[in-house]
């Protein structure tokens, strides 16, 4: 069997921290499971060097939350978010949701780290393409999860097909290093490979050689070259660590040799262990990347869940435990920065984030598409700094 939750076993409540599941006896035997509550979601330190982070998971949030008797505020899926600011606020009976929290959070913190290391990675590169190679570090169960992740947080592709079908975009992709090496041992050419990948793959897969199995870099990306002519739409670097050396000088000569032949419209990716020091190295010299691990492991956005006010005889009180600020809050986006005031105090600038996706259980605004929030990820990239 495969350990994991089928989604009904996640709505109901069955991948819950077991604490949660006594807390309701407990309220239920003390004749307090009326008890309403306004419990909020926010981060008390980003990761060390994190400036921001971005609020993902929200459209799966609601999916969890649609149907119970709750209220759901929260900022739009997408959002860079700073420290101490609330990014969603669940309103409504404590054991509506009790047993929920533990996977929303889940959800939250995942997603949102992701997210969090995919932005920073195309705010390295830019305009320079970042596709998401991560799948093959996660259990399968949640690759789809992270292909939506990477890709609202920036990616500009992901590589697995069922991430991407449910995104409705197409995925992306070039060749592993078993073609070559089946078609160097079955008959005696790897280059063969190439040939045959070419002949066979629709107009619309771009041909993207795959360039160090068994010659150096340059000569492997000239052949290729010299084969598929201008046909080759570009050639991808995968040097394992043992023959890497210094890849900034090895994409060089590459890029270099390939001009002098007059390959000057051939692209150069570079994949393989990259993370955010070895993307700064290499931005300006090739013209795309895939990065896997260091998405797929990123630091952790440690997203908390404080209630923060409780109504007693109709009135909400604010209350919280020690080191957490009591009472509703409102986010205001004023520029640059945030402004967090008490819910119903008067604007102090900008625009409010936090609003209603959830009312009494019924969803009540559109969720906008993956492309629309990968969108509106890097239109606040450029107004921030790593």
């Amino acid at each position: 069997m495969l350990h994991v939750a089928t989604p009904s076993e996640i709505l109901s409540g069955r991948t819950t921290d077991v604490y949660f599941t006594r807390t309701v006896e407990v309220l239920k035997k003390a004749g307090l499971g009326d008890v309403r509550v306004r419990a909020e979601f926010h981060v008390s330190s980003l990761p060390k060097g994190y400036k921001w982070a971005v609020f993902t998971g929200l459209k799966e949030v609601v999916e969890v939350l649609r149907g119970k008797r709750v209220t759901l505020y929260a900022m739009p899926e997408g959002t860079l978010f700073y420290e101490n600011d609330p990014i969603m606020v669940i309103e409504g009976p404590y054991l509506e949701f009790a047993v929920l929290e533990t996977a929303i959070l889940g959800i939250i913190r995942h997603y949102s780290s992701i997210s969090t290391k995919a932005a920073r990675v195309k705010k390295i590169l830019g305009d320079k393409a970042c596709l998401y190679f991560g799948a093959r570090a996660l259990h399968p169960a949640i690759q789809p999860m992270a292909d939506r992740a990477a890709y609202i947080g920036g990616c500009d592709g992901v590589a697995t097909v069922m991430g991407a079908e449910l995104m409705g975009i197409k995925p992306s992709g070039t060749m592993p290093h078993a073609l070559m090496i089946i078609f160097k041992a079955a008959v005696g050419d790897h280059t063969a490979a190439w040939v045959w990948f070419d002949k066979t793959m629709p107009s619309d897969v771009p041909r993207i050689i795959l360039a160090d199995t068994f010659l150096d870099e340059r000569e492997e990306a000239l052949l290729a070259a010299k084969i598929l002519g201008d046909r080759l739409y570009g050639v991808r670097l995968d040097t394992p660590g043992s023959r890497r050396g210094n890849m900034r000088r090895i994409v060089e000569e590459v890029r270099w040799s390939l001009d002098l032949h007059g390959y000057k419209n051939v692209k150069i990716f570079v994949s393989g262990g990259l993370d955010e020091p070895q993307l700064e190295v290499l931005k300006d010299v090739a013209d795309g990347f895939g990065v896997g691990t260091a998405i797929s492991f990123p630091p952790s956005i440690d997203v908390a869940m404080d209630i923060v006010e409780v109504e007693v005889n109709g009135q909400w009180v604010p209350i919280t435990k020690r080191g957490k600020l009591p009472g509703f809050k409102q986010v205001y986006k004023c520029g640059a920065r945030h402004v967090i005031t008490r819910w119903g105090d008067p604007p102090p600038c900008g625009d409010p984030l936090l609003a209603e996706w959830i009312k009494d259980g019924r969803v009540v605004r559109d969720l906008p598409s993956e492309s629309e929030i990968r969108k509106y990820v890097l239109n606040q990239l450029a107004e921030v700094e790593l």
